[in-house]
């Protein structure tokens, strides 16, 4: 009961708790589970954010289809810092009999690896955590998705609008320069704003790119006047890595092209607005909360990818250039094929050099040394088969300039 009167009380305090699915539908789940000689599963959710962000809501979303499918009751706390409050929040979905608890930010890591010490009939997960292959613990997992394939077709729009741009004389070749506004200099922001960059240059081979940073996964307002500063800076299109309508609100007011972030701001921005990817994490909680319904281990570390349905790109912006569809179907098709490798080492340098070899640090440590050459057959192996699945690119390659650094 303290508990209960505990949550209560911090759901006052910023922190929100949302549970669905009635008690007699939960009956009847659990009834038909025990008549298929399945274990039954109640699903615990832990967001930094809430439906504000699109990148929480992405998750949220992901869930309630998911759990909705498989007729499985569960909780959504969102608005949990990354702090002990994870650790606490995780301690109270476990105590209210979630056996598959999952955590959607980079910094909730740490909590949620001390909880599954704490609970080990529970199996616990997290977007973006770099530990589980290290860890080794039975109930502790990270999973992502290869969403540089997405960032990468996205790019490839951005390239087309920039040609298009080009041919109608609105910009010079040497004027197609893109601002990124990324929220820290961390891998995954790098890895996502590279493999953008690589697309774009892809068709259109004299882009350029500037990048600033917020040091904020959430931040309205920042993230806005970052995107003003790169406008202002000579950049005639903008994508992000950032969480909330700042950029792409920046960008409708200054009729500049946008690429967004999880989900389609064409309704907000219908000028600007070109194209958004995203990762869908429906597939990975299907597959974790149904191995858990079979009493199966499932992945240490899960990668999805564009050919299982985890990497998706939003319908095009009505702004797009033409043939920008054909474009996209054409790299989609190698992308799947294995034909085209987004991290070809033939299509960027570092210094001036082509990469032959790079030590990446996939086993993170203190120090952040590198402890696995990544290079593999001429490209960049990103979320590598056996290593861990969050994004470990960190190379600052040639064309790309940041503005700042924010860790």
């Amino acid at each position: 009961m303290k508990k209960i009167i505990a949550l209560v009380l911090s759901a006052v305090m910023t922190l929100s708790l949302c549970a669905c699915g009635s008690s007699a539908e939960t009956a009847s789940s659990d009834a038909a589970a025990a008549a298929d000689g399945k274990t039954t599963v109640k699903a615990g959710f832990i967001t930094l954010h809430d439906e504000n962000s699109t990148y929480d809501l992405n998750f949220i979303n992901a869930a309630k289809e998911a759990c909705e499918a498989l007729g499985v009751e569960y909780v959504i706390k969102t608005n949990i810092p990354e702090g002990q409050e994870c650790y606490e929040a995780a301690c109270e979905l476990a105590d209210a009999g979630c056996n598959f608890i999952f955590a959607d930010s980079f910094g909730h890591e740490d909590y949620m690896i001390e909880a599954a010490k704490e609970y080990k009939d529970v199996q616990f997960a997290h977007a973006t955590g770099t530990k589980a292959h290290t860890e080794k613990l039975d109930n502790y997992h990270n999973a992502f998705a290869s969403i540089y394939e997405g960032r990468y077709l996205a790019g490839i729009v951005a390239g087309m609008k920039l040609n298009e741009m080009i041919d109608n004389g609105d910009i010079t070749a040497d004027q197609a320069k893109i601002g990124y506004v990324g929220a820290y200099t961390y891998a995954e922001v790098i890895s996502g704003y590279t493999s953008f960059f690589l697309g774009a240059r892809s068709v259109c081979p004299t882009a350029t790119m500037e990048v600033t940073f917020t040091g904020s996964w959430y931040d309205e307002t920042a993230e806005k006047e970052g995107a003003q500063t790169l406008i202002n800076d000579g950049c005639v299109l903008i994508s992000q890595h950032a969480d909330s309508m700042g950029a792409p609100t920046a960008c409708e007011t200054a009729g500049v092209p946008d690429v967004s972030y999880n989900g389609s701001t064409a309704d907000a921005c219908p000028n600007t607005f070109l194209v958004s990817s995203r990762i869908d994490w429906a597939p990975y909680f299907t597959y974790a909360i149904t191995s858990i319904q079979d009493g199966k281990a499932f992945d240490t570390d899960w990668t999805g990818t564009i050919a299982s349905g985890s990497v998706k790109l939003t319908d095009l912006g009505s702004s797009v250039a033409d043939g920008t569809a054909e474009a996209i179907k054409a790299a989609q098709a190698d992308i799947e094929s294995g034909k085209l490798h987004v991290f070809n080492t033939d299509t960027f340098t570092v210094g001036g050099e082509v990469l032959t070899s790079y030590m990446a640090d996939v086993d993170t440590d203190e120090n952040y040394e590198g402890d696995h050459d990544v290079i593999k057959d001429g490209y960049f192996d990103e979320s590598g088969e056996g290593l861990r699945s969050a994004p470990y690119f960190d190379l600052q390659i040639d064309g790309i300039t940041l503005l700042d650094t924010k860790f």
